[in-house]
């Protein structure tokens, strides 16, 4: 019994001495009332009035990159889409660097900040085809019939799912009887 009570004694101590850790008990501020705080660093994107007028002053920043040959751009709402047309021939790991070069300039620029690039020759198409359609007059029409391609195209076609019409009526192949 005197062991128990002296080992439960030892342990309480110990538990004890543990727990008297100093501590600083400051009240907070109560400028920041424990929050933190910072401040923006990156440029804010500008709202979007005149999507034509951005849509060819991004076009225009695009194709001062050298390796572009051409870039056109769409605008819904206060996204912009880039796509840039470089030389069929060049390899990736350069085009990969100019699309690097066209988003590092749009980088700098407040309408630019947040578009989207791409160097794909089917998708640069396709933004090209969009424009049209705005200016024609066509912008959600355009729009989901340019997204209904783009999609057509991702989608793999699995042989498995194909379902072939009902073939006609074949004779199966004769064989030769002389061999």
């Amino acid at each position: 019994m005197f062991k128990w009570l002296t080992s439960a004694i030892i342990v309480a101590i110990v538990a004890t001495g543990c727990s008297t850790v100093a501590r600083n008990e400051t009240s907070p501020s109560p400028r920041n009332n424990g929050q933190v705080q910072a401040q923006q660093t990156e440029p804010r994107k500008k709202e979007i009035k005149n999507s034509a007028q951005v849509a060819a002053h991004l076009e225009q920043l695009a194709k001062g990159i050298e390796g572009v040959t051409n870039a056109h751009c769409v605008v819904f709402g206060n996204t912009a889409i880039v796509g840039i047309d470089v030389d069929a021939k060049m390899e990736r790991s350069r085009v990969g660097t100019i699309k690097y070069s066209v988003a590092e300039a749009f980088r700098k620029d407040p309408y630019g900040i947040d578009a989207l690039v791409t160097a794909d020759m089917d998708l640069s198409q396709r933004i090209n085809e969009i424009g049209a359609d705005i200016n024609r007059g066509r912008p959600i029409a355009g729009f989901a019939e340019e997204m209904a391609d783009i999609m057509g195209r991702l989608i793999p076609q699995l042989p498995r799912d194909i379902i072939p019409e009902e073939p006609e009526k074949q004779e199966a192949p004769k064989m030769n009887k002389k061999l």
